[in-house]
């Protein structure tokens, strides 16, 4: 019988006894008094967490600042609200329909030590107000984003809204956040501006019209100056800021940026650096 050292039979005895690993804990969304689950139902929703870089994503996709107030819709665990506070200093309101997370929520927001900058509200975001926001986030299923579409559309022109996964149908996206799944989308409600105006201001012109049409914040038209009608070139619409370019009366390319509030416009026409003023009024 061939007999091996004692070391390399201790050291094989000792590999045939380790036992392997037990598989890692399922993460822990909640706290001693509750614990949802990922994949839990609620209201027109099951509930799965955002993901902590997915959150900060979205944050800064939307530029939150300080002044900002942040409203996040089915805000959950309040992960989105409390990050906009704790790193990017905004105030924040999370709406959640579901007693028991919006009570975690509020919990969260202590054990983060943003009591004075968060608020969690146990309510329905259809129901809920939330017209002051500056920057709105959500996590909702692609018809729950459409029934919320008119309501968002009706907010502040320059409101910014980030999506997490789902888009808000045939409304584009002013910017995208990721490629694949689970991806973001950027949009910033847009100023009505559709319409005819007339413009004042621009020089050597006695007359201009300016008629606008409009898709969510795709514009296009034509400028009618003295009776001549041109064709508007590169126009955008950001928020209430209008951009465009036009040929003056001696044939010069200058363009023009305002700013829509309501049924006026004021602005600025420049070449490189402001050359003049100029206004409109909506008929």
């Amino acid at each position: 019988m061939r007999f091996l050292p004692f070391a390399i039979a201790l050291a094989l005895t000792a590999c045939a006894t380790v036992e392997p690993p037990p598989p890692p804990a399922a993460p822990q969304h909640g706290d001693a008094q509750y614990q949802p689950t990922v994949g839990q139902s609620g209201k027109d929703v099951v509930w799965v967490p955002t993901s902590d870089a997915m959150a900060e994503s979205m944050l800064r996709m939307a530029d939150v600042k300080p002044t900002d107030l942040v409203f996040d819709l089915g805000a959950g665990d309040g992960k989105i609200a409390i990050a906009a506070a704790k790193k990017f200093g905004a105030n924040a309101v999370g709406i959640e329909y579901n007693k028991e997370m919006a009570d975690l929520a509020a919990r969260n927001v202590v054990r983060a030590g943003v009591g004075d900058k968060v608020r969690i509200i146990h309510g329905d975001i259809f129901i809920e107000d939330f017209s002051n926001a500056t920057v709105l986030t959500m996590y909702l299923l692609p018809h729950l984003n459409l029934k919320l579409r008119p309501t968002i559309l009706k907010m502040r022109p320059g409101t910014r809204v980030v999506t997490n996964s789902f888009n808000m149908g045939d409304w584009e996206p002013d910017a995208f956040i990721g490629t694949t799944y689970p991806s973001g989308f950027y949009y910033v409600v847009p100023a009505d501006a559709a319409g005819k105006w007339n413009v004042s201001g621009i020089d050597g012109a006695t007359s201009a019209t300016l008629n606008l049409v409009q898709r969510y914040q795709r514009v296009g038209g034509t400028l009618t100056i003295d009776g001549k009608e041109q064709i508007i070139l590169g126009p955008t619409l950001t928020g209430d800021r209008l951009k465009f370019s036009f040929l003056d009366p001696k044939g010069q390319s200058r363009a023009a940026e305002v700013t829509v509030k309501g049924n006026s416009f004021a602005g600025k026409v420049m070449e490189n650096s402001p050359l003049y003023d100029i206004a409109g009024t909506r008929n």
